[in-house]
């Protein structure tokens, strides 16, 4: 007995009990590259796109507080001994200090590295390796930004791969982009900014000296355990600090809701195993995306304004984890990928309220500074969703054409930025048309999250996109 299933648009032979009846010449598409077309099975052709998503995210807690449950989670799993990981700044701040007390309380047992880098390097993440090596840890807890929670996936991933080589489950091209296939330790991460969404997903971000361009570890195996998300912490951020988190969450959510189809994705993985963890535009991560865009729309010129804001500030913290699920099943596409050789490249630019000596461009300053540029450009491939944007944004689309949805959403952004007073466009970094070679060159490889663009691009798109927002107002 056997039905006719479709998934994707494909029709796949089944028995009841979903065993593929298809002929040994022509499997089906859970299990391979191949499809079943026409009755007798006897045409078989390479499907080139994916057929699935699939969602994934670290289990999320929530509430003003919660941080003093972190060391009853930590008897509950029995550890024996934790690595905390932050940085320094952060491990004299109220959030470290909570999390702490509560280790305390509960008597767990911990070592606490306090070393990572703000906007960390290949080589600052295998300090925290070495670090995670030569200790024998069973739990890691992370208290910070993404920079923190990043660098921590990275250290509980290498340590639980010791013989691995740093570059294997780096992404490819840089990378040699292996599937992680041993299991993690349990890992707790305490965000305490409103930002990157890291204690959603399983992406470990970092600068890769040697190509001075930002990379990094892609794979659900990485994610968080559970994600301890308690809106007090986002009180200690400073106002530039909100507002630069605010903007990864602004173009997280406006890049995964604009993102390539999943299946007009390619290729189609052979194995499950092999899908991505950012799989293209889907209608489960559109949810999250749309209503992160919303919650910013109304919250975060008041998160940055008023730092007292509580309401402002826990929103916007849910924010980040809303948009967090909707990019970490998503992806991002060309503002992600085009703002890592901008922060990889920096020359002078200081950045207030980080309290770092070295140069640095903030992940959301260079995200954000290329959306309305990037917008404009990829509205012709989804003008309704460009729209809708805009109009959640507060543009009124009524009577707005669909080929004139690009300067719309871009125009908002600008309005937007403008209002909370962002440096005007790469040339305020002290970049130059000079330096456009470079930061092309730096995007390039970036291919996990810019072939997620919905509209092709060149080389040369890129060099216009970089030359247009050199100046943005």
């Amino acid at each position: 007995m056997s039905s006719l299933r479709v998934l994707g648009g494909v029709s796949v032979c089944r028995d009841v009990f979903g065993s593929c009846l298809c002929p040994s010449r022509c499997r089906c598409p859970a299990h391979s590259n191949t499809f079943h077309q026409g009755a007798g099975g006897s045409v078989c052709t390479v499907r080139k796109t994916d057929y699935a998503f699939e969602m994934a995210s670290s289990n999320i807690r929530y509430g003003g507080g919660v941080s003093r449950e972190i060391g009853m989670d930590l008897q509950n799993l029995r550890a024996q001994n934790v690595c905390l990981m932050t940085d320094k700044k952060l491990s004299l701040l109220p959030p470290v200090r909570a999390v702490l007390e509560s280790l305390d309380k509960n008597r767990v047992k911990y070592k606490v590295y306090d070393n990572v880098r703000v906007e960390p390097t290949d080589a600052s993440f295998k300090d925290a390796i070495a670090f995670a090596k030569s200790n024998s840890f069973d739990v890691f807890v992370a208290v910070g930004g993404g920079s923190v929670i990043d660098t921590c996936k990275a250290a509980n991933l290498y340590s639980c791969h010791p013989d691995a080589d740093f570059l294997d489950f780096v992404n490819a091209p840089i990378g040699k982009g292996k599937p992680i296939t041993g299991a993690l330790k349990p890992l707790i991460a305490v965000p305490t900014t409103a930002g990157t969404g890291s204690e959603t997903t399983g992406v470990a971000i970092f600068d890769f000296e040697p190509l001075k361009a930002k990379t990094g570890i892609a794979s659900r195996a990485i994610r968080p355990t559970l994600g301890i998300v308690d809106p007090l912490h986002t009180l200690s951020m400073p106002e530039s600090v909100a507002a630069n988190s605010g903007f990864d969450v602004l173009c997280h959510a406006l890049e995964s809701y604009t993102a390539l189809p999943y299946d007009q994705r390619s290729p189609c993985p052979p194995n499950p195993l092999h899908r991505p963890a950012y799989q293209g535009s889907n209608p489960i991560s559109d949810v999250w995306s749309r209503h992160a865009l919303q919650v910013v729309a109304k919250y975060m010129k008041r998160a940055v304004r008023d730092p007292e804001d509580l309401e402002a500030r826990s929103s916007m913290h849910l924010a980040s984890v809303f948009a967090g699920i909707g990019f970490g099943n998503a992806g991002v596409h060309l503002c992600h990928g085009m703002s890592y050789p901008i922060a990889g490249n920096v020359k002078t630019h200081m950045a207030k309220g980080y309290g770092v000596e070295h140069p640095l461009v903030p992940h959301g300053l260079s995200v954000v500074l290329t959306a309305p540029a990037v917008f404009n450009f990829t509205a012709p491939m989804c003008p309704e969703r460009h729209l809708e944007a805009a109009e959640i944004l507060g543009a009124d689309v009524r009577q707005v054409k669909r080929e004139d949805a690009g300067p719309v959403l871009a125009d908002t952004l600008r309005n937007f930025l403008f209002e909370l007073q962002v440096e005007d466009g790469l040339g305020a970094l002290g970049y130059g048309s000079d330096d456009v070679p470079a930061l092309v060159k730096g995007t390039v490889p970036q291919e996990r999250v810019t072939k997620l663009s919905p509209r092709p691009h060149t080389e040369e798109d890129l060099s216009q996109l970089f030359e247009a927002s050199m100046k943005i107002y």
